[in-house]
C-alpha cells in the first residue's frame, strides 16, 4: 500500500463524531468511489472494544479499492483488523516505539502542527504527516489555526520527502488559497461528510487539486 500511499492527493477521515457507526461503512465506500487515496477511521472517544466490527470492514472495503486503510491512535485495533496504517498526534507516543509493536511494513503517519515538528516527523521516519490545523475547525475545537505562513517551507523540506497532507478548515471555498499557499495534498473531513452526495463532491475536490 505504500505505492497507493505515494499517489494519494485527498485524504479521506471517517470521522464517528460526524457519521454513525451504523452508516460509516456506506459512507466510507463513497469516499473511497469518489477517489479519496487514503481513508482513515477516527473515532474519538469511543472504547475501541467496540470498533472491531467496523475497523474490519472498512479494512476490507479498503482492499477492494486498493488503497491504504489507517486506524487514528488505536494502536490495537490497528493490529487486530490488519489495518494498513497507523495514525498518531503528537501526544500518542514516539513512532519508534509504534514502530517496534507494529513491525515494518504497516504506515505510520504522524499529526503536525507547525515545520519544527514537521522536520521532527520526517527525522522519526514518519511515512506521511498531517499538517495543520490550517484554520480553525469543528474537528479540533479550541485549536487556533497554524495559518498558511508555512506551508511552502514544508513541502520543500518535508513534502518533497514524504506525503505530507495540509488538514483542517479546509473546504471549497478556500482550497484556492490553500494551493496558491503551496499546499499538494490535503485532508478535508467536516465537508465531504456533511455533503448529501460525498461520492460527488469526493470526485470534485480531486478535480480541483490536480
Amino acid at each position: 500500500m505504500r505505492s497507493a500511499l505515494q499517489k494519494a492527493f485527498l485524504y479521506g477521515i471517517c470521522d464517528l463524531g460526524y457519521v454513525k457507526i451504523g452508516t460509516a461503512e456506506a459512507v466510507a465506500r463513497a469516499l473511497l468511489a469518489g477517489g479519496v487515496g487514503i481513508l482513515q477511521l477516527r473515532a474519538k472517544g469511543h472504547d475501541p472494544s467496540e470498533l472491531g466490527d467496523l475497523a474490519l470492514k472498512l479494512r476490507i472495503l479498503c482492499d477492494e479499492f486498493e488503497k491504504p486503510f489507517v486506524i487514528n491512535d488505536h494502536l490495537e485495533l490497528a493490529l487486530k483488523c490488519q489495518a494498513h496504517g497507523l495514525h498518531l498526534g503528537q501526544d500518542d507516543g514516539s513512532l519508534q516505539e509504534a514502530r517496534s509493536q507494529v513491525g515494518p511494513e504497516m504506515i505510520l503517519g504522524r499529526s503536525t502542527h507547525s515545520l519544527e515538528q514537521a522536520r521532527q516527523a520526517l527525522l522519526d521516519q514518519a511515512d506521511y504527516i498531517g499538517f495543520g490545523p490550517l484554520f480553525p475547525t469543528p474537528t479540533k475545537k479550541g485549536r487556533p489555526g497554524i495559518g498558511l505562513d508555512e506551508i511552502r517551507c514544508m513541502q520543500e523540506e518535508v513534502g518533497r520527502q514524504i506525503p505530507a497532507f495540509c488538514i483542517g478548515g479546509i473546504k471549497p471555498e478556500n482550497l484556492e488559497e490553500v494551493k496558491q499557499a503551496g499546499a499538494r495534498r490535503v485532508v478535508m473531513v467536516s465537508h465531504l461528510l456533511s455533503s448529501p452526495d460525498p461520492e460527488q463532491e469526493t470526485t470534485k475536490i480531486l478535480s480541483q487539486l490536480s
